[in-house]
């Protein structure tokens, strides 16, 4: 796949990305279709996230950062001003779960216009995701698209009044970024983001299968255990 045919560009409201690329590249028609006997409530995931995305891109100038080739999503960065993340009713803003991990269904309503005015000038990073990290085959990763999206959000940022960007990471392990979509440590500070705040990862303490496979991974990578449990949040002064 040659480079130059990935365009990096800001949502707009033209083509509200209201569900991620876990199921592959969207375009304007296949993000609305499902089969039939999906478990997954898509309907009122659409009907939460698409006026819900709008209302922050009306308020704030925009909140994700797509890659697109041809008519086709292949990646993206979602980014929310500081102080619409630390608010409850948004629960942990992932677009695909429910209240908690996701927003609650009314948060669409929150003033988003006022909350931008008054508070602090810092965007924080969701997620990134390049093609399908949880697909066996992934056109997109390791592409240098991830960077692009993320020097795209920095121009934007800069040029838009922000301050500075966080974003959470962990240790650079293919699980992480296949379930997360977060990327690891070492590729923000290739950026330029250093670390501020070191904490666990409670939910790492437990011994399922995601936590195997990081031990396994850690272990191939010659990674010391102990750090796997890590939370870093990485920090971009643009000041």
């Amino acid at each position: 796949m040659a480079l130059e045919e990935v365009v990096i560009e800001l949502m707009t409201k033209d083509f509200i990305l209201w569900r991620c690329l876990h199921g592959g590249p969207l375009t304007k028609d296949s993000i609305n279709q499902w089969k039939p006997d999906d478990q997954m409530p898509w309907l009122d995931f659409r009907n939460r996230n698409v006026p819900l995305l709008e209302n922050i891109t009306d308020a704030c100038g925009a909140c994700a950062a797509v890659a697109r080739k041809g008519d086709q999503i292949v990646g993206i960065l979602r980014f929310y001003p500081k102080g619409i993340t630390t608010l409850a009713s948004a629960g942990g803003l992932c677009l695909q779960q429910e209240y908690p991990a996701g927003p609650m269904t009314g948060f669409a309503s929150t003033d988003f216009a006022s909350l931008y005015k008054s508070g602090e000038k810092t965007l924080v990073v969701h997620c990134m995701m390049t093609g399908s990290p949880s697909q066996k085959e992934n056109h997109y990763q390791r592409k240098g698209i991830g960077k692009r999206l993320v020097r795209k959000l920095i121009e934007w940022a800069h040029d838009n009044g922000w301050e500075a960007i966080e974003a959470a990471a962990y240790q650079d392990l293919d699980i992480i970024y296949s379930i997360t979509g977060q990327a690891g440590k070492s590729f923000w500070e290739k950026l330029g983001f250093r670390v501020i705040e070191v904490s666990q990862e409670p939910a790492f303490d437990e011994l399922d299968d995601f936590v195997k496979t990081m031990k396994e991974q850690a272990q191939v990578s010659g990674l010391a255990i102990d750090l796997i449990k890590n939370k870093y949040i990485m920090r971009l002064e643009l000041t």
